[in-house]
């Protein structure tokens, strides 16, 4: 289990590919399950083991999960992720490169069920949902680029549905209009990191993810590291 940080009230993971945050339709373990297994046998509790799921990232992205270990924990968390007060960054390689280094982009989003899958409109829509981000280009390698995302709204496949609108579809996402998977199935988008006022102690939290243990994050990353160590 990869905890990147842990107290009395919440639990933070880095969440692989592949995995489910919670259950659906699939009936693959959940993580939120495997994480009260863990617990249950890690800290030989003689019940059962609170685990409250406050947001998710989808099946084939990776990166930052926070749990609630208490009902307290939770009820708050939901109503800070509810009003905004939780900030999310994201990384995401793209083939392309994006026309400006740096911009916020505002489409309405609406999702069909049948196909699991959302779309993005300039102008407002029938049942569309407003949907803000802004996205800033942070390194590029010879064929791939990458880009780091900060959430101000959370709508359904909201990063992968806004950057594929401007041609810059997230690797491996086929259902967003990439040519090409990746071998083991993941797309190449990354919850980097989270910070929040604990919902009990009232500390700062700040929590980064390790990106995955692959040449090309690993690559780009170093690209990133190698800037800041340039700058003034």
């Amino acid at each position: 289990m990869n905890i990147l940080y842990e107290d009395n009230h919440i639990i933070i993971v880095n969440k692989a590919s592949g995995e489910i945050v919670q259950g659906d339709k699939t009936g693959d373990t959940p993580l939120v399950e495997t994480l009260k297994c863990f617990i249950k046998e890690r800290d030989n509790k003689p019940g059962n083991v609170f685990m409250g799921v406050v947001h998710r990232l989808d099946r084939p992205v990776s990166g930052v999960v926070v749990f609630a270990k208490t009902s307290k924990a939770l009820s708050r968390l939901n109503a800070m992720f509810a009003s905004g007060d939780v900030h999310k960054t994201y990384w995401a390689i793209s083939r392309n490169k994006p026309g400006e280094p740096q911009a916020v982009l505002r489409h309405w989003i609406t999702t069909t069920e049948r196909n699991n899958k959302s779309y993005a409109s300039l102008t407002p829509v029938k049942n569309g949902k407003e949907a803000l981000l802004e996205y800033k280009l942070i390194a590029s390698s010879e064929r791939y680029n990458l880009l780091e995302v900060r959430l101000m709204t959370g709508r359904k496949h909201q990063i992968r549905v806004q950057l594929s609108s401007i041609g810059c579809t997230v690797k491996g996402d086929l259902k967003y209009g990439d040519k090409r998977s990746n071998p083991d199935g993941s797309i190449s988008l990354h919850a980097r990191h989270i910070s929040f006022i604990h919902p009990v102690s009232g500390k700062q939290i700040d929590v980064t993810a390790p990106v995955p243990d692959d040449n090309l994050w690993h690559a780009l990353e170093e690209i990133v590291e190698n800037r800041q160590d340039e700058q003034p």
